[in-house]
């Protein structure tokens, strides 16, 4: 917890210098800003019962002496304030409050000098809960037939700068149409009992080559090449966008600000229509394993991860065992988790009255409700 603390108060806008008031300064009235929490955010759980909020914030106006206080609203009714922080010259504070998993909370924050209340804001809705990232391409994304509405109103996603309901398309992924995180979202918090919030990454179309840190080389490339160039040579490289990318969306969430990263990909390394862009099983395994040790590795924590089965394209080409069989071995090493087997998902549960390659509504659905078969007793045992 201390290290948390610590990358906050490291990382957020915090230590802006404010000059103190002199004798002939105009008196200006105090304002209290907050950077965390937002409205509709999900801190995740430390333990199954509790979490830590992180209250982080600047008071300007010139004040520096004083204290920030805190606290808790549930049902409408407000609790004990608490001092969480104190002020300091340079009107940056950081804290901390200790509080039930669950919510929809609301949350009042003040700034006071002995007895004067200096300013005060408030926070509708503060969530203690369980907070996933999703990541792959066009099925971990808004690729899907019908676009999902979460309907437990306890459901949020995270566009990079705010929380909002879990409506599809999901902000930071690609596509415009349906995910399976609204779905999944609902049976988490049904069957946890707490909010659930997603930071969604995925783009549509990628191969695992296209995921790996920038300047890794590879023997073949993908079908799609906006992402690698080819060297002298003959050898392929990695330009390192995307990986940059799903590293900054992990970075926000601070340290051990999720509970696991839901990897979905695999169609774009599998049975390629031009079989030298194909990339054999072993090289997979290899370069997924790489992509999650890095990134691991570059957001300072060990970071969970899920692996889904995953290789499926239409009717008649329904599955690579080499694509699979790399992915189980991610499992059976204990580099990953186990993941839904999403290439058994067929027919009606398929988009294009099942010949296509992305998901219907129906098969949104189900997706979710694998994906949740494997989560939940996992974060259980936690």
């Amino acid at each position: 917890m201390k290290r948390s603390l610590i990358w906050l108060a490291a990382c957020l806008w915090l230590v802006l210098p404010a000059r103190a008031a002199g004798p002939d300064d105009p008196v200006r009235p105090s304002r209290l800003e907050l950077s965390s929490p937002l409205d509709y955010q999900v801190i995740q759980r430390a333990s199954k019962s509790k979490g830590i909020i992180p209250i982080v914030g600047r008071l300007s106006g010139g004040w520096a002496k004083g204290q920030i206080e805190a606290r808790l609203v549930v049902g409408g009714r407000p609790g004990k304030w608490r001092r969480v922080a104190s002020l300091s010259p340079s009107a940056g504070f950081a804290g901390s409050l200790a509080v039930p998993s669950g919510g929809w909370y609301g949350l009042e924050i003040r700034a006071v000098n002995g007895r004067e209340a200096l300013d005060q804001v408030s926070v509708a809705h503060v969530g203690v809960g369980e907070v996933l990232v999703v990541a792959g391409q066009s099925n971990s994304a808004n690729h899907g037939e019908e676009k999902q509405q979460a309907t437990t109103g306890r459901v949020v996603t995270f566009d990079g700068k705010r929380w909002q309901l879990c409506n599809d398309p999901q902000p930071g992924a690609s596509g415009g149409g349906g995910s399976f995180l609204p779905p999944l979202g609902d049976a988490l918090t049904k069957r946890l009992g707490v909010p659930v919030g997603f930071i969604s990454c995925g783009i549509g179309a990628t191969s695992v080559r296209e995921w790996l840190p920038k300047g890794s080389t590879f023997p073949n490339p993908p079908t799609l090449v906006s992402r690698v160039r080819q060297l002298p040579g003959g050898y392929w490289e990695c330009d390192g966008r995307a990986f940059e990318s799903l590293v900054a969306r992990l970075k926000q969430a601070g340290l051990q600000g999720f509970r696991a990263v839901l990897w979905h990909q695999g169609e774009s390394d599998a049975n390629q229509a031009d079989t030298t862009r194909t990339l054999a099983g072993h090289l997979y395994r290899e370069y997924l394993e790489k992509i999650i040790r890095e990134s691991n590795r570059q957001i300072g924590w060990e970071a969970p991860w899920f692996v889904a089965q995953v290789s499926y394209h239409v009717p008649g080409d329904e599955a690579s065992p080499d694509i699979r069989a790399a992915q189980a071995s991610l499992w059976k090493d204990g580099v990953a988790m186990e993941g839904p087997d999403s290439d058994a998902l067929k027919g009606a549960l398929r988009d294009s009255g099942g010949k296509g390659v992305h998901f219907s509504g129906p098969g949104l659905r189900e997706h979710a409700a694998r994906w949740a078969d494997k989560v939940v007793p996992w974060i259980e045992r936690k």
